[in-house]
């Protein structure tokens, strides 16, 4: 419990910089033996702390199925963000707390179709999962990845998407909404490739999504009008997290909070909620 509400301090070994305004830290706890016991399950988050300037709430944007450290990678979007990006680097410390929330249906998954469906920085929680998925690889069936983002230049983990590209059981979609003259494949909004390049099979299928709210929003009518129950949409509400311990009061949607009962939903969980979300 204590990890819950006392920050351990990470060391940051790797500052990848994947976008112009999004980095990933790799990191590994500093406290000996205290990371082989750190446990998480894609989709969880844990608290980032800086000294002098604050704490966000970030997904664990790796799998614990990869040893010896763990990656959240950070959109540069406001004043804590902003001191993250500009004052730490390689060999820095950092507060962590967690992990926190709830987690993908990791038994509901399984011999199953799997579709994921990521716009910009919303691919970091996917990728937890998409790298669990992979190295139980046998327990799937089709495994397809759509992802798109504004530019090009806004495509994070290009190099790992290029190993996803050679692996010949996985599908990789990619899009940004505008053409560029150095772009080959597909132009335009996630949703629209949804329906009219990937076409996904509707029978054995579960969809996870994650990205802008309004790439959700309209994911989930392509994905509705393609035929798909709710209980076979799952999304994550990143975006409302705050405290992790419910207490805040930041992220409740009606009674429901969101990062004790989520952040991970079904589109049937989602519309129970109160027409606040």
């Amino acid at each position: 419990m204590e990890q819950l509400l006392v920050p351990m301090i990470a060391r940051i070994d790797q500052v990848i910089q994947e976008t112009p305004d999004i980095r990933t830290y790799r990191m590994h706890f500093k406290e000996e033996g205290l990371m082989e016991k750190f446990s998480w399950m894609p989709g969880q988050f844990v608290e980032f702390s800086l000294l002098g300037s604050g704490e966000c709430t970030f997904c664990i944007a790796s799998s614990a199925t990869r040893k010896g450290y763990f990656d959240c990678s950070i959109k540069r979007a406001g004043i804590v963000t902003a001191d993250i990006h500009t004052q730490l680097d390689e060999g820095d410390e950092v507060g962590i707390r967690g992990p926190y929330g709830n987690w993908f249906p990791l038994d509901d998954l399984k011999g199953k179709n799997l579709l994921f469906v990521g716009g910009g920085i919303g691919l970091a929680p996917l990728r937890s999962l998409i790298q669990y998925c992979i190295d139980n690889r046998s327990d799937y069936k089709d495994f397809t990845i759509l992802y798109g983002a504004r530019t090009s230049a806004d495509l994070c983990y290009k190099d790992e998407i290029r190993e996803w590209q050679s692996n010949p059981t996985l599908k990789v979609v990619l899009t940004i909404d505008k053409p560029e003259e150095t772009w080959t494949t597909n132009v335009g909004v996630v949703p629209k490739i949804l329906e009219e390049v990937v076409k996904p099979e509707i029978a054995g299928t579960k969809v996870i999504t994650c990205g802008p709210p309004i790439m959700i929003k309209y994911t989930i009518l392509s994905l509705k009008k393609l035929g798909f129950a709710d209980p076979d949409i799952i999304t994550t509400l990143e975006m409302k997290m705050q405290c992790g311990l419910g207490k805040c009061g930041r992220c409740n949607i009606g009674s429901t909070y969101v990062c004790k009962d989520g952040p991970v939903f079904t589109n049937e969980q989602l519309r129970s909620l109160p027409d606040e979300f």
